[in-house]
C-alpha cells in the first residue's frame, strides 16, 4: 500500500534518522551496541556512495545496484595497508560482507517505507547479490595445528623479535621502555586463539571483566544481543594476564584491558596490527595471513578436532544454537585419515597381531 504522502528527505537526513532510532533500540536491549554500530558504520558507507544530497525517494533499483557494486569492490579497510599491499587480490569485500551491507540497506529501505520516506522500496528491483562464498578467504579460515603453534610461540618469546625489530632495516632506535607492548601483544594473540572471542568482544573488555573463582581465573564476556558468557581461562593465559596487569600502565581509559602505549583502548584495526606484528617473528615456513575472525576459527576447529563437548565449544563462542559451530569448523588436513585409524568401534583390536597367528584356525 503506498503512503498517502511522502517526506521527501535527503538520503543524509533519513540515514540519521534511522541510525538515531537504531541507537535507541540498544537501551531497550533490542539490539547490542557492536550491531547498532555494524548498522550505523553500513548506512554511512550508503550515504557516501548513494550521495547525501539526493533525495531518497528517487533512488531506484538501478542506483542501488550501484552502490553495492561499488561497496563491493571497495577495498577492505580492516586489512593494514601493508597487508593490503602484500595481498592485493584479497583487499575487495568478502561475499560476507557485502551480503551484510545489502542486509543494512535493506532494513534501512523497510523502515523508510513504513515511515512514509518512500513510495515504494528499490530494494525489490535490486538484482545485485554477493556472489557465492565458496569457501572462507585464506585469511579467514582456521590455521593448522602448526600454524597456530607457531604463532603462540612467537607471541610468547617477544625479546629476539625486539631486538630484531630495534636494529632491522629502516628502524632508527628502540622503542622506549613505556612503549614497549610485547606482554600485551602476546596476550591478545592467545585469547583470540585459545577462546575465539569476537574482536568487538576483546576490545570492549575491561580489567574487572576478569575474575578468580576456586582458583580459576574467567573472563566475563559482553557478548551480541546483550548476552553475557562466562569463559575459564586456560592456565598459561592466566599468568600471562596477571604479567600483562602487573606492567600495564593506566591512562584515559582506566578501565579498559587494552591499551595503546599512549593510554587509549585500542580500535579493532590495532588488534588485525597486532596480530600482522607478531605473524612477522613466525617461522616462515609456519606463518599464514590471518584475522581475528580466523583465529576465532581455528578455536573452533581445533576444540571440536580434539573431542571437546559441542555445547562447550557452543558456550566459549557465544552462540545460542549448536547448528551455528558448523560455519566456524573447517577441515584439518590429515583428519578424516587419524579419525578412521582410530576406530573407537576398533579400538578392542588395535594391540598388533603376530601375522603367524592369522592363518591358524
Amino acid at each position: 500500500m503506498l503512503p498517502a504522502q511522502v517526506n521527501r528527505l535527503t538520503v543524509q537526513e533519513a540515514a540519521d534518522r534511522y541510525v538515531e532510532l537504531v541507537r535507541a533500540r540498544t537501551l531497550t536491549g533490542a539490539l547490542s551496541p557492536a550491531t547498532a554500530e555494524v548498522y550505523a558504520r553500513d548506512v554511512a558507507t550508503f550515504v557516501r556512495l548513494a550521495g547525501p544530497d539526493r533525495v531518497l525517494d528517487d533512488l531506484t533499483g538501478e542506483d542501488v545496484d550501484a552502490v553495492l557494486l561499488a561497496f563491493a569492490r571497495k577495498p577492505d579497510e580492516r586489512r593494514t595497508r601493508s597487508a593490503a599491499r602484500e595481498t592485493p587480490g584479497r583487499s575487495t569485500q568478502s561475499a560476507a560482507s557485502q551480503a551484510r551491507f545489502r542486509r543494512s540497506v535493506s532494513a534501512l529501505f523497510k523502515h523508510a517505507a513504513v515511515a512514509g520516506w518512500v513510495h515504494l522500496n528499490p530494494m525489490a528491483a535490486s538484482s545485485v547479490t554477493a556472489r557465492e562464498r565458496g569457501g572462507l578467504r585464506p585469511e579467514r579460515r582456521a590455521l593448522t595445528r602448526e600454524q597456530a603453534e607457531g604463532l603462540i610461540q612467537a607471541a610468547r618469546s617477544p625479546q629476539a623479535g625486539t631486538e630484531r625489530a630495534a636494529t632491522g632495516p629502516g628502524t632508527a632506535k628502540p622503542q622506549r621502555r613505556d612503549q614497549r607492548t610485547e606482554v600485551r601483544d602476546a596476550l591478545i594473540v592467545l585469547l583470540l586463539v585459545t577462546l575465539g572471542p569476537r574482536v568487538s568482544e576483546l576490545v570492549r573488555a575491561n580489567v574487572e571483566d576478569f575474575y578468580t573463582n576456586d582458583g580459576v581465573r574467567y573472563w566475563r564476556i559482553f557478548g551480541k544481543g546483550g548476552r553475557t558468557r562466562d569463559v575459564p581461562l586456560p592456565r598459561d593465559v592466566a599468568r600471562l594476564l596477571d604479567a600483562y596487569l602487573s606492567v600495564r600502565t593506566p591512562g584515559g581509559e582506566e578501565k579498559a584491558l587494552l591499551l595503546s602505549w599512549r593510554g587509549r583502548r585500542l580500535a579493532r584495526g590495532d588488534v588485525q596490527a597486532v596480530i600482522d606484528r607478531v605473524q612477522r617473528r613466525v617461522e616462515p615456513g609456519q606463518r599464514r595471513d590471518v584475522t581475528p575472525h580466523g583465529l576465532r576459527h581455528t578455536t573452533a576447529t581445533h576444540l571440536l578436532a580434539d573431542g571437546t563437548d559441542m555445547d562447550a565449544v557452543r558456550r566459549v563462542l557465544g552462540h545460542g544454537d549448536l547448528s551455528t559451530l558448523g560455519r566456524y569448523r573447517d577441515e584439518l588436513p590429515g583428519e578424516l585419515e587419524a579419525a578412521m585409524n582410530f576406530h573407537p568401534l576398533l579400538r578392542r583390536d588395535a594391540a598388533p597381531r603376530d601375522p603367524d597367528d592369522a592363518g591358524q584356525s
